[in-house]
Parts: structure tokens; sequence; C-alpha cells
């Protein structure tokens, strides 16, 4: 059975300002027990509480973030450069899926660029596999630009066959696909699926002023914006039909996510979430 849990790049300013056990304590206390790490620092310290958090919250690591190679000017640990820094980690959390959270800028440019990233993640995926080990693609809506009328998702996996699919349903809407039938096209292949909203917000007052002083163009970026990222349930996605058709996929964990808040905080966001989730009849996944 799945399990529902927490995307941590939206924990990464708690993380910092009272640490990762006392984090997910609070993750705990609304309900959630798997999270997965990303965008936060692999020290010793991180992984010593993320440790303490298995044993006394009992709290699922459920995978950690890896890049290829590390991007210039940042920090983070990369499979070309820490190899046996990551195995040892996710060996000592007992996380036995490790994902690529974005494509590298570099590989957005063409289709050849595509198909090198494709082929070497494939190689991480096969040593990953070794060491018992296994490797994930985080889409975006980017993968759903077509090269010669194919998407470019459908080619990162063809040069992949390793490596599996984290399959977010918010970035799939936003390029333009359904969420519930790209589930079902990499069924048997995704272990992972990112649970966020899409929702259409409302204009801005600002936008009518620009619209005044006769700024077409900015009142259009404005009304282009309106689509944001939302709380599971407070938006326009079908999580009734999502979660069996992710669970039907062999998705082992769904994480609830959220990229921007909107003036609200994180514990608000969280605690949205897992209400409407509770009230969708998904309270046995956490």
């Amino acid at each position: 059975m799945a399990k529902i849990g927490v995307q941590a790049m939206m924990l990464r300013e708690s993380f910092t300002e009272i640490g990762a056990f006392e984090t997910l304590r609070k993750v705990s206390d609304i309900g959630y027990n798997a999270v997965e790490i990303s965008q936060i620092p692999m020290t010793p310290e991180n992984v010593a509480e993320l440790d303490r958090s298995r044993t006394e919250l009992g709290m699922d690591i459920a995978a950690l973030s890896v890049a290829m190679e590390t991007p210039k000017g940042r920090p983070g640990d990369s499979l070309a450069e820490h190899f046996d820094k990551i195995v040892e980690d996710a060996k000592s959390l007992d996380s036995k899926l490790l994902r690529i959270g974005m494509l590298p800028f570099e590989a957005m440019t063409s289709i050849g660029a595509v198909i090198d990233f494709a082929k070497k993640a494939n190689e991480y995926a096969e040593r990953l596999q070794e060491q018992g080990l296994s490797l994930y693609y985080h889409n975006h809506h980017i993968e759903f630009a077509k090269f010669d009328g194919k998407y470019m998702l459908d080619i990162i996996a063809e040069n992949s066959p390793a490596m599996g699919m984290e399959i977010d349903v918010h970035w799939v809407q936003r390029g333009g696909l359904d969420p519930v039938r790209t589930l079902e096209k990499y069924a048997g292949r995704t272990a992972m699926v990112h649970l966020k909203d899409y929702r259409i917000g409302q204009m801005p007052e600002s936008a009518m002023g620009l619209l005044d002083a006769g700024d077409f163009v900015g009142f259009m970026t404005e009304f282009k914006n309106v689509v944001q990222f939302a709380e599971v349930g407070e938006g326009n996605l079908d999580f009734a039909s999502i979660i069996p058709a992710a669970q039907a996929a062999g998705a082992e964990y769904l994480l609830v996510e959220q990229d921007e808040l909107y003036g609200r905080t994180v514990w608000e966001a969280l605690q949205t979430s897992y209400d409407n989730l509770i009230a969708l009849g998904q309270s046995e996944l956490f």
C-alpha cells in the first residue's frame, strides 16, 4: 500500500531554523509519517537528526534527492563527485529510492543534450542497482516539449530503461496532459508521485491598475499568471481519480508538495492538504 508523505523542499527554511528533527516532529504532529528529502544539505548533523526521526518518530525517509553533477555555484551532493557518500547516506537511513529532481539546464537545449543526460542517468541507475538502490526522474512541464513529435519525457524514458519515474501531477497538468492517463502510461515504472494541486487564482487588483495605465502587456502578464500551485483539494485536479491511478501504477509514496504558498505558512498548507486527503477517504495511507 502506498504511503502519503511530504516533500521536504517546502520545509527547507524550517530545517535551517529549528533543525531536521524538530521540523519532522511538527510534520509528524499533523499526521504525515514519510518525507522525501530535497534541497536539504546532507551534513552529518542533518543525517543524524533524520536517523533520529526514524527511531523516535517513526518517520519513513522515503527518498533522497541527488544531482548527476553539482551545479556551478550551488552546494549539494552529486553522483559524479559523491557517489559513495550518497550510497552510505541512503543505506544509513534505509532509503532505497533516489531521485533526480530536475533536468540539468544545459540538457533542455536540444534533443542530443536530452539523450546524453538520459544515457548518463541510466549508467548511474545501473551502478545504484548494484548497491540495492533505485534511481527515479521527477518531471516538470518542460518534459512535455516535443522533439520530432515525441515528448521529451518519453525520450528520457526510452534512453534510461534502468531509471524509473516520479510523476508530478501538477506539472503534468501544466504541461497540458492528463495526470491519470500519464500515470497509466508509466505504470510499473513509477515509485513516487508528487501531489500538488493546480489552481486558477483570482486576478489581482493591481492588474486593473495596469490596464487603467495603458499597460496592456503588463495586464496580460498578470492574466496569464493566475495559474497557481495549491494545497491538495484546493484546486482543480481530480485527486479522487489520481490517487487510485497512482496506486495502480505501483507508486510506493505519494508526496504532498507546494512550490509557492501565497502568504500562508507551510504548516497551514500541509494541514489543509492533510485534512482534504482525509476527507477524500485516504486516512489509511498516512
